[in-house]
């Protein structure tokens, strides 16, 4: 699990980004970052890998200060997806062995190909592991980039936007196939998504940052319409819908 204490961030003489950060997340579940633009959410999930060092608080996964650790030990114990990722000519193969990096000293052995091997066919990636990543859909894209975070055998996955840039039916696959990554690998999901109604539906707590901290978090109960209402300044009706709850815009009522 990860556990965040008292983190606080602010880029040079700028007013705090972060301040008072306090969450955990637990193994087996995914968490969605909620919140306007410009609320800090990159920066908290950068903050939390060390991409960005924070001037104060601590985040502790597995009961290690990640601060403690070279950046080769964070990246065994945490993967870490960008919203845009770059298309070098490298096979879908190739890419995805890339996750297995921190592990190699000098080449991939015998265990770091069986690891590849599994998550392409756990990914469903077989029919194109040859086929050049900048050749592929913007669904098949995001796929080899979780196949390669999978591949890194991370205990906390890190995700910025996911399904940014996908149609519907791939926006659907690709939080399906995450949150069954998360329960069956026993993996924290930390997930920052704009469209609550897709939150709702693939994760299991949300954290509201607002003013540079966090207004709620919890489950499903902080999905309420004062909460929304509060953040995005937007009415809002929660209902269920074939046992699905869904948020509903009402600005015109």
């Amino acid at each position: 699990m990860i556990n965040v204490q008292k983190l606080a961030f602010s880029y040079q003489r700028s007013q705090p980004i972060l301040k008072n950060i306090e969450f955990c997340a637990a193994r087996g579940q995914c968490t969605a970052i909620l919140g306007n633009n410009g609320a800090g959410k990159s920066t908290l999930i950068k903050c939390l890998n060390r991409i960005l060092k924070p001037q104060q608080g601590i985040v502790y996964v597995n009961g290690q200060n990640i601060y403690n650790l070279n950046q080769n030990d964070i990246a065994k114990h945490m993967a870490y997806v960008a919203q845009r990722n770059v298309r070098d000519r490298l096979t879908v193969y190739d890419s995805i062995l890339l996750g297995r990096k921190p592990y190699i000293t000098f080449e991939p052995n015998r265990e770091d190909y069986q690891i590849v091997e599994s998550v392409i066919q756990r990914m469903r990636l077989g029919s194109f592991a040859l086929r050049y990543i900048d050749e592929l859909s913007g669904g098949e894209m995001q796929k080899v980039i979780l196949a390669r975070a999978l591949a890194q055998q991370p205990d906390v996955l890190l995700l910025d936007e996911p399904t940014s840039n996908l149609d519907l039916g791939n926006q659907h696959e690709v939080l399906a196939i995450i949150r069954e990554i998360a329960r069956t690998e026993r993996i924290s999901v930390i997930i920052i998504i704009h469209d609550l109604n897709l939150a709702l539906r693939y994760c299991d707590r949300f954290i509201f940052l607002d003013n540079n901290t966090i207004f709620a978090y919890g489950g499903v109960e902080i999905m309420t319409p004062e909460n929304i209402e509060s953040i995005y300044g937007i009415p809002v009706m929660v209902h269920k819908v074939n046992g699905v709850t869904v948020i509903i815009p009402t600005p015109d009522m």
